[in-house]
């Protein structure tokens, strides 16, 4: 089992295995055949106040790690992180975001849970 996480605008690769796009707005500029998701489970994804919150320079990397954990709580949300954690169980998982620094995204946070 791997997780990893790639910029959705990186070209698909075999060793990708299941790609789940963990955005909420579809990638600009990009067509759904280009992308190849295979999962675009929006409930798992930060909410639009939390994304804006951070993107705005209001808080910390820490801080949105611990919002959006608390976010993820929520049963949907819960829900969606363990089919991911199934999926991963059985193959290679691939976290896709369109974040121009995904080590500082909530796709980290993500990869983190999963793996615990």
């Amino acid at each position: 089992m791997s997780i990893r996480i790639r910029r959705v605008y990186e070209p698909p690769e075999p060793a990708d295995g299941v790609r789940v796009l963990v955005d909420r707005l579809w990638p600009r500029g990009l067509s759904k055949d280009a992308a190849r998701v295979d999962e675009w489970p929006k409930a798992l994804t930060p909410s639009t106040e939390l994304r804006r919150w951070y993107h705005e320079g209001q808080g910390s990397y820490e801080e949105f790690a611990e919002r959006y954990e608390a976010e993820l709580a929520d049963p949907e949300a819960a829900g969606l992180l363990e089919r991911v954690r199934e999926l991963a169980s059985k193959g290679d998982v691939t976290l896709l975001t369109a974040s121009k620094t995904p080590e500082r995204s909530h796709a980290t946070v993500l990869v983190r849970l999963l793996e615990s």
